[in-house]
């Protein structure tokens, strides 16, 4: 599909801990007459959602499976961890893996991150969702390890976080069917990567052709060549081909210094 046809509208999907609100913002300058719809979806379910065309585009959370579908990576988090405001991590600016391996670490069944082996002790059970990872850290049942956004995301007043610096991090990305790579695909992509509104991929009209300008120019200059030509003939051909004419008797007669060598013959 070329996308040739325009839809309506445009229908962009984002997982938990994205701000699409900026980009969604540059579409309704540049496009005011093609409504873009959010669509919020769990990072799992994410890439089935634009398999069955629930979205045109979305922000997914790396590694999904690329079968049919295209990805350009965003940006990349930093992973923290989420703790109560009274627990010994909270004493300190940044913690390891290794610093969390007597503390029990919640493993919600939404999470993303690409674990080789996790840290800490694993709980009796897996929670459903990050939200509720969340509330049992605030009942004092263990950690969670997550990115950044999403701890900013579930804030609370009793809970703080703290960076994991040998944690795997969550890369952002924007993603689409692969068959799908529409004019408003395109578009949407242009925008988040930050192209003007006059790009080579943009919808703006392009700037108008600049020919005539030369050519205009070429015109006004090709008669004040002409000009120019037939006053540097008139000077050759009429006062300087007459100063050579009257200058020649003298230098045939060897210049101002052969007349007074003839004036002595003369007295004598």
């Amino acid at each position: 599909m070329t996308g040739s046809e325009v839809p309506r509208s445009f229908r962009l999907a984002y997982v938990p801990g994205v701000t699409p609100t900026k980009w969604v913002r540059i579409w309704n300058e540049r496009l005011p007459d093609i409504p873009l719809t959010l669509v919020t979806v769990s990072a799992a379910e994410a890439p089935g959602l634009l398999r069955e065309r629930g979205a045109d585009a979305g922000f997914v959370r790396l590694p999904i499976d690329r079968t049919d579908l295209s990805a350009i990576p965003l940006y990349t988090e930093t992973t923290v961890v989420v703790v109560p405001k009274d627990h010994v991590v909270a004493a300190v600016d940044e913690v390891s893996a290794e610093d969390l391996a007597d503390d029990i670490v919640l493993h919600p069944l939404d999470d993303t991150l690409d674990w080789e082996v996790r840290p800490g002790q694993p709980a009796h059970a897996r929670p459903a969702t990050t939200a509720d990872a969340v509330e049992l850290v605030a009942a004092g049942v263990g950690l969670l390890v997550v990115p950044q956004s999403l701890a900013r995301l579930h804030h609370r007043r009793d809970l703080t976080y703290r960076p994991v610096l040998d944690a795997p991090e969550s890369r952002v990305a924007l993603s689409w069917p692969e068959d799908e790579t529409t004019e408003l695909v395109e578009d949407f992509i242009g925008i988040v990567r930050g192209r003007t509104v006059n790009s080579s991929r943009g919808r703006a009209t392009p700037p108008q052709p600049k020919r005539e300008r030369p050519d205009a120019g070429g015109a006004r200059r090709k008669p004040a060549a002409g000009k120019a030509t037939g006053k540097s003939a008139g000077k050759s051909t009429g006062k300087a081909t007459g100063k050579a004419t009257g200058k020649s008797p003298r230098s045939g007669s060897g210049g101002p210094k052969g007349g007074r060598r003839g004036k002595p013959g003369r007295r004598s």
